[in-house]
């Protein structure tokens, strides 16, 4: 078989697996209308914010289905490992379309489509950098920025489909279609022969001298740490914005539901190109230069919304499409980063378990967004918080370039 030509016809087939499985991106516009439909539906005041929760527990529990599917996808394939992955994810949108109450959204939608959506991702994304071990950085962008572009396309429909019917039914339908596109596009993918090397390609000295560490190995090196940290820093900003970006819009600007769902749409491409910018640029410069000089601009864009005020939409849109650059670099990078330094044969574990790391920050920007705005009124103290973490990342950067010296 012709793998040098199979190869992009399996990473097209995994770029779709992720447009479907980057709708959690679209969250904060699945919830303004669910908080809406439990508000009527109980007559209680239920806010988007208290919803925050089923956001926080669809990324937190991730990295547990990361990892035991990236043991099987490293033995036996992504066949089996996509196909239950999409089956959990799209199943588990069409549950929470039956939701009654925040708790069986958080069954629904937080546990099962979060772990299927873990072991989904991890099983395309350690794929595809396989297959491309002569362009690591820019697949690893490319494949997490087709994650993030459903955020895109989505939260238009979603809108669309809400006003005219509902956010139940909006849950149905979607999860349905993704559940046929991602089981289809299962049909396409293979596993990665060992030792595999593009026609042409000689590996960098540097990767031919890199060890093939498994997970028990790589725990113990002390730069796994300072990498795990690092990706938390850096993560969180973004994290912390895209759960809360149509309230926040909406809140803090003044905009209507449909400008703030707009803003989600800006928000989740300047992600997409991110993504893809970092890892094009990281295969040229290096992946830790490139994850320094994004914490230092996601410093620029928390500054921005911290200014931001009624009406001053530029001002707004600059520092989310600064944050969505600044987070899309982390996620487009970190597949390749870590292939990189611990090598490629366990990556489907190894970049689970680092991705523990994403989920920290999934846990806690979220959440500190939440209490600062229930404490205050206002989210400026987070955007001031994110800053704090970001100087962090750049300390951090700073260390692993002098571990790496040594």
């Amino acid at each position: 078989m012709n793998w040098d030509k199979k190869r992009w016809v399996i990473l097209t087939a995994a770029c779709l697996v992720n447009l479907c499985l980057g709708s959690i991106y679209a969250w904060s516009v699945f919830a303004s209308s669910m908080a809406e439909y439990f508000s009527s539906i109980s007559g209680q005041n239920i806010t988007s914010g208290d919803l925050a929760i089923v956001y926080t527990i669809a990324n937190a529990v991730g990295p547990v289905t990361m990892i035991s599917g990236g043991a099987v996808n490293d033995r036996l394939g992504p066949k089996k490992v996509i196909a239950l992955g999409g089956i959990m994810f799209g199943g588990g949108m069409i549950l929470s379309g039956f939701a009654g109450s925040v708790a069986f959204l958080i069954v629904s939608y937080g546990l099962i489509a979060g772990l299927g959506l873990g072991m989904a991702y991890g099983a395309t994304i350690s794929t595809s950098v396989k297959y491309f071990p002569d362009k690591r950085g820019f697949i690893g962008g490319v494949t997490t920025a087709v994650y993030g572009m459903s955020s895109v396309i989505l939260p238009p429909v979603v809108t669309v489909i809400v006003n005219r019917y509902n956010a139940t039914f909006a849950f149905k339908v979607i999860g349905a279609a993704f559940l046929v596109i991602i089981l289809v596009s299962t049909c396409f993918l293979e596993q990665c022969p060992q030792g595999y090397v593009p026609a042409g390609y000689t590996p960098p000295a540097a990767q031919k001298g890199a060890a093939d560490l498994d997970w028990k190995e790589m725990i113990k090196t002390p730069v796994f740490y300072v990498m795990l940290l690092l990706l938390t820093s850096g993560a969180f900003s973004g994290m912390m914005v895209i759960s809360q970006a149509s309230a926040m819009a909406q809140g803090m600007i003044g905009m209507t539901a449909i400008a703030a769902s707009g803003a989600v749409s800006v928000l989740a491409l300047f992600n997409a190109l991110g993504r893809i910018a970092a890892g094009y640029l990281s295969d040229k410069i290096g992946r830790i230069y490139t994850l320094m000089a994004a914490c230092m601009l996601c410093i620029a864009g928390m500054l921005c919304l911290y200014a931001s005020a009624e009406g001053q939409q530029a001002l707004f849109y600059a520092g989310i499409c600064i944050v969505g650059v600044s987070f899309g670099s982390f996620m487009g990078v970190y597949p390749g980063f870590t292939a990189d330094q611990f090598g490629a044969r366990n990556n489907s574990v190894n970049y689970g378990i680092m991705f523990i790391g994403f989920a920290l920050a999934g846990y806690f920007g979220p959440q500190i967004m939440r209490s600062v705005y229930a404490s205050t009124g206002a989210y400026q103290n987070a955007f001031l918080i994110a800053c704090g973490l970001n100087a962090a990342g750049i300390v951090l950067a700073v260390v692993y370039r002098g571990m790496k010296k040594k």
